[in-house]
């Protein structure tokens, strides 16, 4: 059978290229544009690489306009109900679930790495105890290629492997850390008898002066939000993974690069930006206000917390999510916040008005985990390393797997350039 092919004519020069259409398990077809440089002597122009698949992976399927999430094949749905955090760590790191025993070794060597190294805990204290803990967690993660850098040969299936567990492990105790140095309290020590997000919970919230017991429902709920956040394909932090990886940068160096882009208000920062749109609604009877702002389209009001860039129907998490939210909510009985009152009230106007239904404007998960975060006493400047922690895997997941593409080159994306043409540089005293 022919090839498929798509053929490009620069109508200036009559030159012609026969371009490649590669096909995938799921989702558009691609054309495959690498000679279009070598036989036409022109690049793409595709700002944010919004039509450019710049890889091909095993990991992760969205369908943004039928609703779908899948990590390696297994629909979102079920893994959310029936699976734990780690073992969709262990699903995304390998490709398959693992058998009983292999999931017990797997948690093991996750427990035999939790703890960091105390120099890590001293690192802490050069900085400001009132920044961000995102600014925290960068510092800890790229400093984790001094303290281990026994495995950062990137050439060594070994290294990787012992490095993709360290990062998994003790991504939770660094975020608790973040948390534990910005309050001015002591450091918890993981304890491994605990599950994943218990084990987070303790860690963030117990302190020596009084018993700490975790709320099945809460780590019910975390493990949730950590389950739906793994992964999301090639969005802007896991890009920044694969752009820093490509030029064999060490792993922590290289997961750091996702922290940072993360970090922005436009990605992991959007959960916190819908705790602040609910706060400045301020109480339900002003959301009528506020809805007709975000209607009015010379008015650069935006509500957080709806829509979603690929999402074009419903985001899946967010339907997953909610139940989780409202289950929270009912056993907390914080009918009387505020604030809860006002998400509830929002939630039910922007399901039910057509303004936002027919712009597919639903509640996005960043709306119910931001909810469920702050339910559970979580700080607003922790969710965005919470985030981090949940993705952190997903990362790691797409860093191997680019380790081991024999298409894999150093990114370099090229430009097209729009400044001045060459000129000649005019002496100082001669210049108007």
């Amino acid at each position: 059978m022919a090839e498929e092919t798509v053929t490009i004519i620069d109508n200036t020069t009559g030159k012609r290229v026969d371009l490649p259409i590669l096909r995938g398990t799921h989702g558009p077809a691609v054309f495959d544009v690498r000679k279009m440089y070598a036989e036409l002597g022109m690049f793409t122009y595709d700002p944010g690489f919004v039509s450019t698949a710049t890889c091909s992976s095993y990991i992760t399927y969205i369908d943004g306009d039928t609703g779908i999430l899948m990590y390696r094949g297994y629909p979102i749905e079920q893994l959310a109900a029936k699976s734990n955090y780690l073992e969709v760590c262990y699903l995304l790191l390998n490709g398959e679930l693992p058998s009983t025993t292999q999931l017990q070794t797997f948690e093991r060597n996750i427990g035999d790495h939790t703890m960091v190294h105390e120099g890590m805990r001293s690192f802490y204290r050069g900085f400001w105890h009132d920044a961000h803990p995102m600014a925290f967690l960068v510092g800890a993660v790229g400093a984790m290629s001094a303290f281990y850098h026994d495995s950062t040969d990137v050439s060594s299936p070994r290294h990787r492997e012992i490095s993709a567990h360290r990062l998994i492990a003790k991504m939770p105790t660094l975020a608790a850390d973040s948390y534990k140095y910005s309050m001015g309290q002591p450091f918890n020590y993981p304890t491994n008898s605990l599950n994943y997000s218990e084990n987070f919970l303790y860690m963030m919230f117990a302190v020596p002066t009084a018993p700490y017991e975790i709320n099945p429902i809460h780590a019910k709920a975390l493990n949730l939000i950590l389950i739906l956040h793994a992964d999301h394909e090639q969005n802007a932090s896991t890009s920044s993974v694969r752009l820093a990886s490509s030029s064999l940068a060490n792993p922590f160096a290289s997961i750091c690069a996702g922290i940072a882009s993360l970090w922005g208000p436009a990605h992991g920062g959007a959960n916190e930006a819908v705790i602040r749109t609910l706060n400045e609604i301020e109480d339900p009877k002003n959301i009528p206000k506020f809805i007709k702002r975000a209607k009015d389209k010379n008015d650069p009001y935006r509500l957080m917390g709806f829509g979603h860039r690929i999402y074009k129907n419903f985001d899946p998490r967010a339907t997953l999510i909610r139940d989780a939210c409202h289950e929270l909510l009912d056993d907390m009985g914080v009918s009387d916040d505020p604030l809860f009152d006002t998400a509830l009230e929002l939630e039910r106007i922007a399901l039910e008005d057509d303004y936002f239904s027919e712009r597919k404007l639903y509640p996005n998960v960043d709306f119910y985990s931001g909810i469920i975060m702050r339910a559970m006493g979580i700080p607003v400047n922790m969710f965005t390393v919470i985030f981090a922690m949940a993705r952190t895997v997903g990362w790691i997941a797409q860093w191997m797997e680019m380790m081991d593409d024999p298409e894999q080159r150093i990114g370099r994306p090229r430009q097209l350039y729009v400044g001045h043409e060459k000129r000649d540089y005019i002496p100082i005293d001669k210049r108007p």
